[in-house]
């Protein structure tokens, strides 16, 4: 089934709001008003750890990147018209279960990921199936709001002490390891949270997610890439505490950790993200608009036409999910 054209014409490279869109788009923010206000308590969570915990500090970034992911569709997305799709109500119920679940538990991670999987259950809902194939990127890209991480900063702390001692004992520095505690002539080095390397892998995989699908067209570099920034992170972090503890035998432990600090938060990621991409930049084989499906692939897949007569109205939609916000808070009180 192809796609409907839109009323209004694209002018200069960006297009008016067209009709067919008006009523999908005034019926879905409404959708996300209601959803965002019953799981108000984890976007609440979610902006505090966003905003004031330095881990998650790249977040703040990720709504501008979906936006940014999102119009770059902008010229295909003017040539279709939404239709409403109502078996992601199911979605829309089903996120909504599990945030209430998490808020019961006291799981903020699982929390937190229904209040965003409920707004893109939504997406599907009201804007149907076609446009939110087009839009799958910046959908799926979403989920990385979600802050997460803290479970792998244990494991990550050995790694980093494991990496840092082979390499102290390379550079013939006498040192023995206990755990995450480092033992040297210069005194005693700990692997502590804030240097497991946490904050620089969930980073470098979030960018590696973001490069990989969008200059990347074979699915065998993408994996490669996204290799990559799961391993240089890793290598890299234990290198650093490597060098933290090598400068300290020459000008003290107290005063290589202060210059280790300033380095790596400021110096030591730039380099080592520029290395990363430059040594990426030669094999991009496509530009950042050309990701995804387009909306002619789309088109000629039949299992869209026939999930697109499962249709409704897009004010019928928005007051569905309503419905189901007002449930799910009405489930919260009891």
């Amino acid at each position: 089934m192809p796609p409907e054209a839109a009323s209004l014409s694209v002018s200069h490279g960006v297009s008016s709001l067209p009709a067919a869109w008006r009523a999908p788009l005034a019926a879905l923010g409404a959708a996300w008003l209601a959803l965002i206000a019953v799981t108000a308590r984890s976007w609440s969570a979610m902006l505090h750890q966003w905003w004031n915990i330095d881990t998650y500090s790249h977040l703040v970034l990720l709504p501008f990147i979906i936006a940014w992911l999102v119009a770059l569709k902008e010229e295909e997305l003017a040539r279709l018209a939404p239709r409403p799709f109502w078996p992601g109500l199911a979605c829309v119920a089903a996120a909504l279960g599990l945030s209430w679940a998490g808020e019961r538990l006291g799981i903020n991670l699982v929390a937190q990921a229904g209040a965003v999987g409920a707004l893109q259950a939504a997406v599907v809902t009201v804007l149907g199936v076609r446009v939110s194939l087009l839009l799958a990127l910046p959908l799926a890209f979403a989920c990385f709001l979600v802050p997460f991480g803290d479970e792998i900063i244990p494991p990550l702390q050995f790694l980093t002490a494991d990496i840092a001692i082979a390499l102290t004992h390379w550079s013939g520095v006498p040192a023995r390891i206990d755990g995450i505690h480092i033992h040297t002539p210069a005194g005693l080095f700990i692997v502590a949270e804030a240097c497991s390397g946490v904050k620089f892998l969930i980073a470098m995989v979030t960018l590696g997610v973001l490069v990989a699908f969008t200059r990347f067209a074979r699915l065998t570099r993408r994996l490669l890439f996204l290799a990559a920034c799961v391993i240089v992170p890793i290598l890299a972090n234990g290198v650093r505490a490597w060098a933290t503890i090598y400068v300290a035998q020459s000008i003290g432990a107290e005063q290589a950790t202060g210059f280790d600090h300033i380095v790596y938060g400021w110096i030591f990621f730039a380099i080592i993200v520029s290395l990363l991409l430059g040594g990426a930049w030669r094999f991009f084989d496509r530009e950042p608009e050309a990701y995804g499906w387009s909306a002619a692939t789309i088109a000629r897949w039949p299992v869209v036409a026939r999930a697109e007569a499962l249709t409704l109205a897009p004010g019928t939609a928005a007051l569905a999910i309503i419905a189901l916000a007002g449930v799910a808070a009405l489930a919260a009180l009891l």
